[in-house]
């Protein structure tokens, strides 16, 4: 099975840029067109929130109609940079079948993994929260599938990742996650995005694989003293491998102008 797996587009209005600077829609155009090209197909593709860069309506209907483009079912959550009730009334159905209360929370179970998508946001702020009714939720769903391969997605990662700017939103809530984490042997990893680079990270018996931002990677300082800013990138985004051994690997794709391909018979 193959899981793409898209995060931070944030994308503007048409014809416009993030910041003036940033063609966010283009790249995610190329990611999109690479991902339909996968083979085998990919079967199915996860979007962990920001879909927008400032939470407009004419952004939402724009990546929406980005996201059409790509020949296998997609699913997504919101981000800090969302508009949930937006980003509800663009995809309820399709790539947001549900909905708890007033949170994105869903649970897709038409395949060998189960996905649960859980809305980490909080209104008009940067930062995380779980608070104890998305908490509650997600422990049922569990609970209801212990044996069952599971992947959870949802914007932020639950831990810090020593990225000054993202370190300093916060997550509240992050300890109860963990705690209903280890309770279950069965989730094979937490896809996240929000802190625009890739990222491993063990955590509660289980992974947290963070995706790159489709364009605006992060500057990685790891004295976090210096000031937060982005650089501009080549389309980027993760696929996932579940194997026919039960093992799920997971590949870093950047796509570049040049694609060519060299034998080494060839050359060597």
């Amino acid at each position: 099975m193959l899981i793409a797996h898209i995060s931070d587009t944030h994308i503007v209005r048409p014809n416009k840029k993030a910041y003036g600077i940033a063609d966010t829609a283009t790249n995610l155009v190329n990611c999109i067109q690479y991902i339909n090209r996968l083979k085998p197909k990919v079967d199915i593709v996860l979007i962990t929130g920001d879909i927008t860069n400032n939470g407009r309506p004419k952004g939402v209907s724009y990546a929406k109609s980005i996201f059409d483009k790509l020949d296998s079912p997609y699913y997504l959550i919101p981000g800090n940079h969302d508009n949930n009730d937006d980003i509800w009334k663009a995809f309820k159905g399709k790539a947001c079948p549900k909905r708890h209360k007033e949170f994105i929370n869903y649970v897709i179970d038409d395949y060998e993994i189960r996905f649960i998508a859980l809305d980490s946001t909080i209104p008009d702020k940067p930062g995380a929260e779980l608070c104890t009714t998305r908490i509650e939720w997600l422990d049922k769903q569990l609970s209801k599938q212990t044996d069952k391969p599971t992947i959870i997605f949802m914007h932020h990662p639950p831990v810090k990742c020593n990225i000054l700017e993202t370190n300093e939103d916060g997550f509240i809530g992050a300890d109860l996650l963990g705690d209903v984490i280890e309770k279950y042997s069965n989730i094979k990893a937490i896809l996240c995005g929000h802190i625009h680079l890739q990222a491993h990270i063990n955590w509660r018996n289980t992974v947290v694989s963070v995706a790159p931002s489709t364009q605006m990677r992060l500057r990685l300082d790891l004295t976090m003293l210096e000031e937060s800013r982005f650089h501009l990138d080549n389309p980027a985004f993760q696929l996932h491998y579940w194997t026919a051994e039960k093992n799920l690997i997971s590949y870093p794709l950047s796509i570049h102008s040049n694609e060519k391909g060299f034998l080494f018979e060839e050359i060597g």
